[in-house]
C-alpha cells in the first residue's frame, strides 16, 4: 500500500512457505482442478440469508491479490439493502434494454443466444447480495496528496479472480455482471469521481431450481490454452 515519503525498499525474509514434494503438489494442483471445474456463474439465488462475515471473509482474500507497485487499486462495495439492490437493477434493466434493441449488434447477440441472457435481471434483486468491484484510477493520501496506480485493469482483474474463487470456497455462486455504463453507482456507494465501477457479483446459494447454460461447460481443451517451451 501506497505511504508518502515510503520509498525504500526493505526486504523481509519470506514469511510463509508452502512448500511440498513434485507428488503431493501435482496431487493438490490436480484436486484444484477438480474442485473449480465445480464453479458455475448462476442466475437463480436461494432466499437463504449470507451472513455479512462471510461475505467480509472471501473480500479480504480479494484484498491479497498482487498489483502494481503494491498500490491495490481497488475498493468492494457490499450491498445487501434491497432498496439500493432495485435501484442497480432498474438502471441495469434499462441499459440492457437498448443493448438487445440492437446496441449490441447481430454478432454478440448470436454470440450470447446460447447462454440464454435477456433484458431481465432478477438476479441482482434476488441474491442476498451484491459487491460492486470500483478500479480506482489513482489513489488520494490521507493529506489529500494525489499518486498513479499503475496496471489498474489488470490488477484489479486479479482481485476479482481472487474474490469468485473465494466466493466458491465458501460454497456461494456468483455472475460476473459488467456495467456499461453506471456512473450513478459511485453516488449510490458513496465513492469517489476517481473510481469507476467495473463488475457487479450478485452472490448468494444457489436456488433448488437453478440452472446452468450447457454450452459453459464446454471449456477449451489444455491443448489450446497451453505452449511449454522446453529446455
Amino acid at each position: 500500500m501506497y505511504k508518502s515519503g515510503e520509498v525504500a525498499y526493505q526486504p523481509l525474509p519470506l514469511p510463509d512457505r508452502v512448500q511440498k514434494p513434485d507428488d503431493q503438489a501435482l496431487a493438490d494442483a490436480q484436486a484444484f482442478l477438480d474442485y473449480m471445474r465445480k464453479r458455475h456463474s448462476v442466475r437463480d439465488y436461494a432466499t437463504r440469508p449470507v451472513p455479512e462475515e462471510v461475505i467480509a471473509a472471501c473480500i479480504a482474500a480479494a484484498g491479497t491479490a498482487p498489483s502494481g507497485a503494491n498500490h491495490q487499486p481497488w475498493h468492494f462495495v457490499a450491498i445487501a439493502d434491497p432498496a439500493m439492490k432495485a435501484r442497480i437493477r432498474a438502471a441495469a434493466e434499462e441499459e440492457e434494454a437498448a443493448f438487445y434493441a440492437g446496441g449490441a449488434g447481430d454478432e454478440w447477440l448470436a454470440a450470447l443466444e446460447p447462454i440464454g441472457t435477456g433484458t431481465a435481471k432478477p438476479h441482482l434483486t434476488d441474491a442476498p447480495w451484491l459487491i460492486v468491484v470500483f478500479a480506482q484510477r489513482y489513489g488520494v493520501t490521507e493529506d489529500g496528496q494525489r499518486y498513479k496506480n499503475y496496471y489498474v485493469p489488470e490488477s484489479v482483474g486479479i482481485a476479482t479472480g481472487l474474490l469468485i474463487t473465494a466466493l466458491h470456497h465458501a460454497g456461494l455462486v456468483c455472475l460476473e455482471h459488467t456495467p456499461n455504463p453506471m456512473k450513478f453507482l459511485n453516488e449510490l456507494c458513496g465513492r469517489p469521481d476517481h473510481e469507476k465501477a467495473v463488475m457487479i457479483l450478485p452472490v448468494g446459494w444457489p436456488a433448488d431450481h437453478a440452472t446452468v447454460p450447457e454450452v459453459a461447460k464446454r471449456k477449451k481443451p489444455l491443448a489450446e490454452i497451453l505452449s511449454v517451451f522446453r529446455g
